[in-house]
């Protein structure tokens, strides 16, 4: 991939004022401005949420029901977070006390589903809570994990019940889907960058199109793989070795999509994509917060590899990237036109963008994006955790953070025994010589807990998760 300026802000807008008009953002998004954010509301005290449920699949994600504790370490003095499960016993101490993370007002709700923790917030006992906060300071802030529609209406039906403003720190849910929808988020770049900044990706909305889609890109991919548009972590993907697609009858390919349409709910209405699937171990992502286009440009936060396991390639965990100079300047002005577009259309808050990386990251690569992540994340939560906690000038420690499995002989483990087994070890925030970070503990009880390494180098930090912890933790 040629070295060269990427970033055309002109061309950027051009192709947000395009796509805006032919997908009607301005009419769809219209009844959300009363709760645009803004810097009038930084002030006021913040609702974090980190409800789920606007991405499918989740149910077999080990804890997912518990995830909603990330919101905490966003939280500080002043602000509120909610989860529909209770903190796991000990956490709360550790998060004020040895992380100095504030002191948040906790609110449980109460559901059917947990995981619905903005839906459980119009509870009259919630609700009448946060009307009480927003009414004493004057407005409230919800940031949410993903500013679904369910959260505009909570922050809404808060300002009209309190009286005074409130606001969503994140996009409008049009313009969120825009951002999440990977057919959508195609386009996007295909017009901002160009067609050579993505696979080769077919669409279509039933099955034979699809199957004689998947049939013509297998004679010439090696790999081939069908995506659902809206589905996260490699949830609503499948990839196919293209050889014996390249011998099977037209029906044994449609038996091939019909399955992976009945196993992943297909609507009939809704694309899927049909894609050429690269074979390659390097897949980063760019890491960027998007602030209201009155208040400047996107800022790039960071380059990251990300840690991925299997042919689907499901995310596991990230850290900083080594992947060299040239290549991350690639990626981040790559990243920067398409944020500054989505930015045009109206798109406020985290935002990243995945991308894989073909030949040689240190000479000639080449670089496509694979989807947008509207939303907070596995990589930018502890990001954004160790940017609150570790002190740099502007280049952050090596780390790496990952979900972190116990074996058998440790399940059943309780928080304070792993802060015990840990405790030398323990970054604290008044010292610089610990090196884990625990968060999203929750799914402790299932034998899985969020670890954050730090090192002196990559190298070390990548020690500590497979030397030092289990060794302190005696597997």
């Amino acid at each position: 991939m040629k070295k060269r300026n990427l970033l055309d802000i002109s061309l950027a807008n051009s192709v947000a004022e395009s796509l805006s008009k032919e997908w009607d953002l301005h009419e769809k998004t219209s009844s959300y401005a009363p709760q645009y954010w803004s810097a009038k509301h930084r002030n006021m005290p913040v609702l974090h949420l980190e409800d789920v449920t606007g991405i499918p699949f989740l149910d077999n994600v080990t804890g997912i029901e518990e995830y909603q504790h990330r919101a905490r370490v966003r939280a500080s003095d002043g602000d509120l977070f909610a989860a529909g499960t209770a903190p796991t016993g000990g956490y709360e101490d550790y998060c004020r006390d040895t992380l100095g993370l504030g002191s948040p007002e906790f609110l449980q709700t109460e559901a059917e589903d947990p995981k619905a923790v903005a839906r459980a917030c119009f509870d009259s006992q919630v609700f009448d809570r946060l009307q009480q906060r927003a009414s004493k300071a004057g407005g409230l802030v919800v940031h949410p994990y993903m500013a679904i529609h369910t959260v505009w209406e909570l922050a809404a039906e808060l300002a009209v019940a309190a009286g005074v403003p409130t606001a969503v720190l994140g996009p409008p849910p049009p313009v969120m889907w825009v951002a999440n929808d990977k057919s959508h988020f195609c386009r996007v770049v295909e017009e901002a960058l160009g067609p050579d900044w993505i696979v080769e990706t077919r669409r279509a909305t039933d099955a034979e199109t699809l199957s004689r889609d998947l049939g013509d890109l297998s004679q010439r991919c090696d790999w081939v793989g069908l995506k659902r548009t809206r589905c996260a972590s490699a949830m609503g993907n499948v990839v196919f070795d293209a050889r014996p697609l390249r011998v099977a009858s037209d029906g044994e390919i449609k038996d091939l999509v019909d399955e992976f349409l009945t196993r992943t709910q297909w609507c009939s209405d809704e694309e899927v994509l049909v894609v050429e699937w690269r074979e390659t171990d390097l897949s980063p992502s760019t890491q960027l917060w998007l602030p209201p286009l009155s208040d400047g440009p996107p800022r790039m936060e960071g380059v990251y590899e990300q840690i991925l396991e299997g042919p689907e390639k499901v995310f596991m965990g990230s850290r900083p990237s080594t992947l060299g100079k040239e290549l991350n300047d690639a990626l981040g002005q790559a990243s920067m036109q398409v944020a500054v577009a989505l930015q045009k259309m109206g798109y406020v808050g985290r935002c990243s963008f995945d991308f894989i990386v073909t030949g040689d990251p240190q000479g000639e690569f080449h670089a496509q994006f694979t989807e947008c992540n509207g939303r907070w994340g596995g990589t930018s939560t502890p990001m954004h955790l160790v940017d609150r906690l570790v002190p740099h000038n502007g280049t952050r420690p090596a780390y790496i953070a990952t979900d972190y499995y116990l074996p058998e002989s440790h399940l059943g483990i309780t928080f304070p025994e792993l802060i015990e087994a840990l405790h030398a070890d323990l970054y604290h925030e008044d010292q610089s010589k610990g090196r884990f970070i625990l968060y999203n503990v929750g799914p402790l009880k299932r034998g899985k807990f969020d670890v954050i390494s730090l090192g002196k180098t990559p190298d070390d930090a990548r020690r500590g998760l497979e030397e030092i912890l289990p060794q302190r933790l005696g597997i």
